[in-house]
């Protein structure tokens, strides 16, 4: 089976400081992968690379409305995060005594046999308790932090890390993982029952919990075929509207494990902002993906009229991922669901396709006499090759000089003319630039005991010579007067 990043979630009651800890972590890293388009709702996902080791990490006061009552609210976190999670955070208010909610969470948390973590957390606050007072809720590792003064936070990571493999290569076998992807009640279930019943082929039942990831193994078109449906993970009356019904935990360990996505969306209730932010943490974990319009059975009067005038509107609200064809169906009346099959196939195969360097090279030069990338004056980035570095999804990395002046819309010109080469559809592609004199000076610098130079540095030397400049001109204005 392909390896999976582990999952880190953070729980505790409200107003402890979660999502303030959870964005010191990601922005840290500055790897922020799951931006949700057109609202302020904070972001609930983050993909976290700290010393060797990635892993996402999850906020779960980003699943809840704060106004809930604390038993209704806290406890499916809790038990989502003990299930779905390989490290439980759980985060209290330095400041405050200990309380009845504090150890019902980490009570819970413990009883997961998880390895669970203790931050106390607004330690910077005059009125902060020690360590002593935190002992009683009975997890052994205590870590005091400031999220507000990012006091403490690189120790939360360094003891995270302590706990998860560090990244490694995803392990090749012959299985394609397919998996369901969507709100609750757009026809993930419903779907998955007819993919699997529509095969006369059903090589095994692979056993799972009812709030595990349900799966199936198919063989179709001469391929093993392993379907994950992450549908049926909260009683019926438990749900309740919006982001609050979505158990990101299960979809997210869905999406890192599957080959290809099915974004499914019921036709009656298209383009939320939910499903934007699917979409989009599909495309950053680099997984192929289709969008999937269901139950297109209900819509009355339905003709290629309505169709072709639906198609362009899906198409705009996710025009972040242009590459990711639409399919309209039915589990009903079966129309199209045999074609996804299919489509997976075709994606797959796109994905694991190679280029040779001559061609991408002959490509990138062409592309460059025709539209040269712009630069400041006297500073133009050179792309001297490309080369193409992997597979699933397609890495391609340039070689060049001053290449931190390629501007955002220039790598998407290659992108484009890329795909109008080669049949991409389905998949995400992905840009590497790698700097040649930028490698020189660290080669240089390394060979001479010194560290190499990175962008963070680069930023906090520009910000000394800013810094020294203003004090100079205030010593100019203050001798003048």
């Amino acid at each position: 089976m392909a390896s999976k990043l582990p999952t880190v979630a953070i729980i505790g009651q409200a107003n402890v400081g979660k999502s303030s800890l959870f964005n010191r972590m990601v922005r840290a890293q500055q790897a922020i992968v799951a931006r949700e388009a057109g609202t302020t709702r904070d972001n609930v996902l983050g993909r976290v690379d700290h010393n060797f080791h990635q892993f996402w990490l999850v906020d779960t006061a980003g699943l809840k409305d704060p106004n809930d009552e604390f038993e209704a609210s806290i406890q499916e976190q809790i038990t989502e995060a003990a299930d779905a999670a390989d490290v439980i955070v759980v985060v209290v208010d330095s400041s405050q005594y200990v309380s009845d909610q504090d150890r019902f969470v980490a009570k819970k948390a413990l009883r997961s046999k998880k390895p669970v973590i203790l931050v106390t957390n607004k330690a910077d606050l005059k009125d902060s308790l020690p360590d002593d007072e935190f002992k009683r809720l009975g997890i052994k590792t205590i870590i005091r932090t400031s999220a507000e003064h990012k006091s403490g936070i690189v120790d939360v990571l360094d003891e995270i890390v302590e706990h998860i493999p560090a990244k490694s290569e995803e392990i090749a076998d012959d299985v394609l993982r397919i998996a369901l992807i969507g709100r609750p009640n757009v026809g993930k279930s419903y779907l998955f029952n007819t993919l699997a019943g529509k095969q006369q082929a059903i090589v095994a039942n692979i056993a799972g919990t009812t709030r595990d990831v349900n799966r199936i193994a198919i063989r179709y078109g001469g391929q093993n075929i392993e379907l994950l449906d992450t549908a049926g993970m909260r009683k019926p009356g438990k749900q309740e509207v919006g982001i609050e019904k979505f158990s990101v935990l299960r979809t997210l360990q869905a999406i890192e494990e599957a080959d290809v996505c099915f974004l499914l969306m019921d036709v009656n209730e298209l383009n939320t902002q939910l499903d934007q932010r699917l979409a989009g943490i599909i495309n950053e974990a680099g997984k192929g993906m289709a969008i999937v319009i269901s139950k297109w059975d209900s819509v009355e009067g339905k003709d290629a009229y309505t169709r072709d005038s639906l198609a362009p509107k899906i198409s705009n609200t996710f025009n972040f991922t242009p590459w990711a064809p639409l399919i309209f169906t039915s589990s009903v009346t079966g129309q199209n669901v045999t074609k996804l099959f299919d489509l997976a196939l075709d994606i797959d195969a796109r994905r694991k396709q190679t280029t040779k360097t001559r061609v991408l090279n002959d490509l990138l030069q062409k592309a460059i006499q025709k539209h040269p990338p712009a630069g400041l004056k006297n500073t133009h980035p050179k792309l001297r090759y490309m080369v193409q570095t992997d597979t699933t999804p397609p890495w391609f990395v340039i070689h060049g000089s001053n290449l931190k002046f390629v501007h955002w819309s220039y790598k998407r010109y290659l992108e484009r003319l890329l795909r109008e080469t080669y049949n991409y559809a389905g998949t995400p592609i992905k840009f590497s630039f790698i700097d040649e004199k930028q490698v020189k000076s660290n080669k240089a610098r390394i060979a001479e005991g010194k560290s190499p130079v990175t962008k963070k540095s680069k930023a906090e030397a520009e910000a000394k010579k800013v810094a020294q400049a203003l004090l100079e001109k205030k010593k100019l204005d203050v001798e003048q007067e």
